[in-house]
């Protein structure tokens, strides 16, 4: 005779309930247990042939937070040209938006989406959006497909590719690349009672087992006048996440360690940087563009920061840059101003680590040092640009160096760090380097990135700073460099909070 558990017996009754077929989920709910239990029931109950599991493979579609968000009130672009055509066919951007009740995240999306489904016609001279159809501002626009996928998938908790008709099938695609809604593997199990199964569903549960043993147990020895439960190890469990690093964190950690181990010294700073170290002893003249506001951000308060200290550098410097001082250049020819050289700004690039260490009196020579920093621009956010990103800066300070030392420095580690398949170099100009390179990377099934910027300083960045030598240096895009080793194609998602991303991904 077969010797059922309480919790066997219990499935049994339940598909006898349920005429004999039932999916896991409506024995969840029949009988009370978590899911793990019931597949371990289950899995014990096939190895007896009292039940038989039929496994279906599903797709399952679940909205995100945002795609609810639009589900409930429109998506931007319908809400947009609903705005337009209540001002008339033809508005302001910022008043449609306004008008729209649009998010300021949105404004823009609306208005890409509204151009790209040729509801809509933007004049970025006068920033005026106009309806592209005359006719439409008092013609209802048709649902779309993507909008009848929302609505459908907001009615429903859970839905599978499966219940969607050919036509919302469609937009599946639009919506997860506009991250409104996830897209998962799903596998739906089925359980069917065998004959054998019905009549073992008759009969009575054999006495309750011992599942864990307590200290009362072990103490009175009554552990050994009852039954221990088998376990089946075979049987799935619930999903357990355990803490873990960031992965981007523990790619950033990794770094670190292979610098270290191949010599370098790491060099480290503030996220406040004066003018001074991160333009003007890089040799950077003050009226170049990239210290605009458009390209740098400038501390409001306080607005100077203190370089007394480095009294004898800044004279050095100022000289270079109004006539070249000892250096063989002619300069800039222009009037330095200390004051200039104060303002205090969020640095906009991890060089001016490297120059605060090569006026720093704990210079070695020879010497390699690197620095991971978190670097700031005023950039336009897109999917391979943001305006607070990392970089990975270094440098070789060596009698011996030339260009050839740079170019085997920086293959090593593009094909180490990032796992790139290619490498290739071509000629930049950078105002601190001379000669300058730039640095792209391919890898297979990903394409060609560019990582950034190398070269060998300039006399004019080094002798001010009281160093003789050569000194190759770099500063490469280390988000860019994880998105090739983790297949990311949007640097955005480095940053992301979504939890399922987060918990799966994994960093070879």
């Amino acid at each position: 005779m077969v010797e059922l558990r309480a919790h066997e017996q219990k499935i049994l009754s339940a598909l006898e309930k349920f005429g004999g077929t039932a999916t896991v989920e409506e024995l969840i709910a029949e009988c009370g247990f978590p899911d793990a239990a019931v597949m371990r029931a289950a899995l014990t109950l096939k190895e007896k042939d009292l039940v038989k599991i039929y496994a279906e493979q599903q797709t399952q579609l679940r909205l995100t937070s945002e795609g609810e968000h639009h589900a409930k009130n429109g998506l931007p672009e319908r809400r947009l040209i609903k705005a337009i055509a209540a001002l008339g066919g033809a508005a302001n951007l910022n008043q449609a938006a306004e008008k729209a009740g649009l998010e300021p995240q949105f404004k823009q999306i609306a208005l890409g989406w509204a151009i790209r489904k040729k509801w809509a016609i933007y004049d970025s001279a006068t920033n005026t959006v106009r309806i592209a159809d005359p006719r439409l501002h008092q013609v209802v626009i048709p649902e779309e497909n993507d909008e009848a996928l929302l609505t459908f998938l907001s009615a429903r908790q859970q839905t599978t590719l499966g219940d969607l008709t050919p036509e919302l099938q469609s937009a599946v695609e639009t919506l997860k690349k506009r991250k409104l809604l996830t897209v998962e593997p799903k596998t739906k199990r089925k359980l069917e009672i065998t004959h054998a199964g019905l009549h073992a569903a008759t009969r009575r549960a054999t006495a309750a087992e011992i599942t864990q043993l307590t200290p009362e147990l072990i103490i009175t020895g009554k552990w050994r006048n009852g039954k221990l439960q088998k376990y089946n190890i075979q049987a799935p469990v619930a999903k357990t996440w355990p803490g873990k690093k960031h992965p981007y964190l523990s790619f950033l950690e990794e770094v670190r360690m292979k610098l270290v181990q191949l010599g370098f010294k790491e060099m480290t700073g503030t996220n406040v940087e004066t003018a001074f170290f991160n333009f003007d002893a890089l040799y950077t003249p003050q009226d170049h563009p990239a210290r605009e506001p458009s390209d740098i951000y400038y501390v409001k308060s306080p607005v100077y920061g203190d370089i007394s200290k480095y009294k004898t550098a800044v004279e050095h410097v100022k000289e270079t840059h109004e006539n070249g001082w000892k250096t063989g250049s002619t300069g800039w020819h222009s009037t330095y101003s200390i004051r200039e050289a104060e303002r205090l700004i969020l640095r906009g690039h991890g060089t001016c680590l490297s120059a605060r260490t090569l006026l720093s009196k704990d210079l070695e020579l020879p010497s390699r040092y690197f620095s991971i920093a978190r670097v700031y621009r005023p950039e336009v956010i897109d999917k391979t640009h943001l305006s607070e990103f990392n970089q990975v800066e270094g440098i070789v300070v060596d009698e011996h160096l030339t260009l050839r030392d740079l170019l085997g420095v920086l293959e090593k580690f593009a094909r180490e760090i990032a796992g790139a398949d290619k490498v290739r170099f071509k000629p930049d100009y950078f105002p601190f380097t001379e000669p300058s390179v730039e640095l792209s990377a391919y890898k297979e099934g990903y394409g060609w990135v560019e990582f950034g910027g190398s070269g060998i300083f300039r006399p004019e960045v080094t002798l001010p700073l009281g160093v003789q030598v050569p000194v190759i240096a770099w500063g490469l895009g280390v988000d860019r460099l994880f998105m090739m080793r983790a297949g990311i194609d949007d640097i955005r998602c480095i940053f992301s909070q979504d939890l399922d991303w987060l918990r799966r991904k994994q960093v070879a």
